[in-house]
């Protein structure tokens, strides 16, 4: 009884009313946990396999990161932990368009965070198999734990290519299994379903440059090494920083603009309420009011329970 008053107590102090700033700390807490999983198996390559690394590995760690990413926050963010995406229901009209550079920061200060933890994780690993010298290149470099980078034979024009394809691709397919219309994927199976896009993605089309798909993913970690001993060097190397910065973007806009001239755009006219109710992978919190109200249980029990809890269930993203 005592710990369920102490519960009841520190909810009641701690829970934020202002949805944004709600939305926000799920959606970092979200980029978080796909950051984390995402960087600590790109780590294995220099602790169990001693090797440039094993990509099954690392990809498979970095769909299951989406994965988890999406169950924890895509009630109430929509989890999109991807720039990319945000973008894309910006462009149909699913998101709010200021609400698009606040999303971004919120990525983008997950993946940093979550780029020191793997750092703390790692850290004896990271000295000993780098011989204590921090590098972006050579053949003990311990960078592209972190980011990315092309392989040798691939030209920055290629690998820009190379992204605005694969986040093309990756954003289509979400569009569709976004679209009420199309074909249903069944309740509570949409992040399985969409770590199973990535990781078919990864593994087709990682062989150029490690398939970021994600400015956030890139970007957060780089400015972390950066700051933790790589230095400026990260941002050198052909000039290729720039490319999952912008590549991806552009890639979003392709795939969301395939699928409306495809297929979206020929649907015939509906009621927009009843595809509301139908259902569909969250894109805006329609579940939690802006405010907290008292519900009849807060007056008779002097619990703090938000109005209408619990919500209905909900898709994820």
């Amino acid at each position: 009884m005592g710990t369920k008053s102490f519960l009841t107590r520190a909810r009641g102090l701690l829970r934020i009313r202002n949805q944004l700033v709600r939305e926000c700390l799920a959606e970092l807490l979200a980029t978080f946990v796909m950051m984390t999983i995402t960087l600590s198996s790109a780590a294995q390559k220099i602790t169990f396999f001693e090797t440039k690394g094993n990509l099954l590995t690392s990809y498979l760690g970095g769909a299951l990161g989406v994965m988890a990413g999406i169950y924890v926050a895509g009630g109430i963010s929509g989890a999109h932990m991807n720039p990319a995406f945000s973008l894309a229901i910006c462009l149909i009209e699913q998101f709010p368009w200021w609400k698009f550079p606040i999303f971004v920061i919120v990525q983008t200060l997950g993946s940093f965070i979550s780029a020191g933890a793997v750092y703390i994780l790692y850290y004896d690993a990271i000295w000993h198999y780098s011989n204590g010298t921090l590098t972006a290149f050579g053949p003990r470099e311990t960078a592209s734990i972190f980011v990315t980078y092309p392989a040798d034979y691939v030209s920055v024009a290629n690998g820009f290519l190379d992204q605005v394809i694969g986040t093309g691709v990756l954003i289509l397919v979400v569009m569709g299994l976004m679209d009420t219309r199309n074909k249903a994927v069944p309740k509570g199976l949409e992040p399985v379903v969409v770590a199973l896009l990535v990781l078919s993605i990864e593994c087709s089309m990682g062989a150029n440059c490690g398939c970021p798909l994600n400015p956030a993913r890139d970007i957060g970690p780089r400015l972390f090494i950066c700051l933790a001993g790589w230095g400026l060097e990260v941002f050198r190397g052909n000039g290729w920083w720039w490319v999952p910065l912008v590549a991806p973007l552009l890639g979003a806009a392709v795939g969301t603009s395939l699928y409306q001239l495809f297929v979206a755009f020929h649907y015939p006219e509906e009621d927009s309420e009843v595809l509301a109710e139908q259902g569909s992978i969250v894109l805006v919190n329609t579940t939690i009011e802006p405010d907290i109200g008292m519900s009849p249980k807060e007056k008779d029990t002097e619990e703090t329970v938000p109005a209408g809890y619990p919500p209905p269930p909900c898709m994820m993203s």
